[in-house]
């Protein structure tokens, strides 16, 4: 795999890909994402396509950027709201995998997102924190801030994980 630049600033050495479900049997959901920031998997598809990468991850919490431009426009000419969903999205979901044992994974099962102020190519590199809430042994919950270069609150959005075994991706 050859490097590939995410946007301006930030190259993911591995490319594009995703983690191998066989290593999430071998790592904790904390471990996996700590090597997607430290180069050692791709950068997801999705992270590639939306410019927007994983940047600090410890237990509870996850940091991404993300850097908007053209290709995120509606027909209005403002940033899709889609794309700072979709960030958000990435945020709250990767929260809860830092609390995830070896052999777990997640997925999604409702998430709401706020927007707060309009996002443009000019808003710059963006910062969304996702922290997680509360976590049982098959539900988490987490919330998330996308914020300016200037701290300025773009969006807040919650979210519903499920958790169960990582055999069950296969079987989908």
């Amino acid at each position: 795999m050859s490097a590939v630049e995410i946007y301006p600033g930030r190259v993911s050495p591995m490319g594009v890909g995703t983690i191998p479900h066989a290593d999430m049997l071998s790592y904790s959901g904390l471990e996996l994402l700590r090597r997607v920031i430290d180069g050692q998997y791709p950068a997801p598809p999705m992270a590639y396509q939306l410019s927007f990468a994983l940047t600090e991850a410890e237990e509870g919490r996850v940091v991404f950027c993300g850097m908007p431009n053209e290709k995120h426009l509606n027909p209005m000419g403002g940033v899709h709201g889609g794309w700072a969903a979709a960030v958000m999205d990435s945020a709250l979901g990767c929260a809860v995998q830092t609390m995830l044992a070896m052999g777990e994974a997640y997925a999604t099962a409702e998430f709401k997102v706020n927007l707060m102020r309009p996002i443009t190519p000019r808003t710059g590199e963006v910062v969304c924190e996702g922290k997680v809430i509360h976590k049982e042994r098959s539900l988490a919950v987490s919330e998330a801030t996308m914020k300016d270069s200037e701290g300025r609150l773009l969006a807040f959005g919650t979210e519903t994980c499920s958790i169960f075994p990582v055999a069950n991706l296969a079987a989908r």
